[in-house]
């Protein structure tokens, strides 16, 4: 992680363009967005001020309609995001999108800086978090090409202390027992169904390290434990995205049956990237119609998740710490 100058401050951190997050400087009209707070006033904005975030590989940028498209690099106290974020607008709605591996797929799934990542989406306003993965069957019902809309994870990974933006002398305890964002999910099985994807109702997501896929012992051991796709990289999202209270649902999409289904070609590169081709059409179709049905005001629960889940007392939040939260800690101030 990249050491934290003392003099470092949530300005320093944001993007290196000027955003149009910032609250202007004016007086308070009679009639706007603005709002009466804890006795002083704060800007509210339009609407359309919160953003709709999408985390996914190469083509899911190229969706008909993304539009105005400017790239931004954002710099985080967590060091860099995975690449600069895109942001554009798509059926009227702002829309940020990161590749979650840079473009041309530079960063491996344990070199992913998770924290940098929903950091930046944060602070560049987003409040929802549409997240599009290849992912392995672990049962035969889910064939390549499918899509399961994933309500659970099972972590297989060592870490842990990567996924919380916590610590340092602030302590958060947030509920994970849902760790997927039931509206959103919802909200995306609908609309790909609506398309014609064959998409599954829940499931659970085996997070392994990789970069190498299982083992067929290993696989065999998913399988027949009753788990439902496995894959390397959302796991960590889910859980960044929890703490920075944005609603996160994710389409996994089926690459490849994985190694315990013996009657087949043990998975390679070339059949995943043949599969991720095709399985990118399919993703653009569900988000160009989820996009537009996504409510414009973040009021889902887990959009209040750190409401009871900061335990240090606030008078005793060192100011460093402070500071480099102060996108997620703001609303509590």
């Amino acid at each position: 992680m990249r050491s934290i100058a003392p003099w470092a401050t949530p300005a320093r951190w944001g993007a290196s363009t000027p955003s149009a997050e910032a609250a202007p400087r004016r007086p308070v009209p009679k009639t706007g967005f603005y709002r009466r707070k804890a006795g002083r006033y704060e800007y509210a904005g339009a609407m359309n001020r919160h953003r709709i975030g999408i985390i996914g590989g190469t083509g899911l940028y190229q969706i008909e309609g993304f539009a105005g498209q400017r790239w931004i690099s954002v710099r985080t106290p967590f060091g860099p995001p995975s690449d600069a974020l895109l942001t554009g607008t798509l059926a009227g709605r702002d829309v940020v999108f990161l590749p979650r591996h840079g473009r041309g797929h530079r960063i491996l799934p344990s070199e992913l800086n998770h924290r940098a990542n929903l950091w930046a989406m944060k602070k560049l306003g987003v409040a929802w978090v549409i997240s599009v993965s290849a992912v392995g069957s672990l049962q035969a019902r889910y064939r390549p090409g499918d899509v399961v809309m994933i309500d659970q994870f099972l972590d297989r990974t060592k870490r842990a202390a990567e996924h919380t933006f916590f610590g340092g002398g602030i302590v958060a305890h947030v509920a994970f027992a849902d760790p997927i964002c039931e509206e959103l999910r919802r909200l995306l099985l609908a609309s790909a169904r609506a398309v014609g994807a064959r998409a599954h109702d829940g499931g659970t997501y085996v997070c392994m390290e990789g970069p190498a896929f299982s083992t067929r012992s290993e696989s065999l051991a998913n399988h027949q434990a009753g788990y439902d796709v496995v894959g390397m990289t959302n796991l960590g999202e889910a859980k960044c995205a929890r703490e920075a209270e944005i609603a996160y649902a994710a389409l996994a999409m089926i690459t490849d049956y994985d190694s315990w289904k013996a009657d087949g070609d043990p998975v390679t590169t070339e059949m995943v990237v043949d599969c991720l081709r095709r399985n990118a059409a399919t993703a653009q179709k569900i988000i160009a119609r989820a996009v537009p049905r996504i409510p414009a005001v973040p009021d889902w629960p887990c959009h209040a998740a750190l409401a009871h889940a900061i335990m240090t007392d606030r008078k005793l939040w060192p100011p460093r710490t402070r500071a480099r939260l102060a996108p997620l800690l703001k609303k509590y101030l």
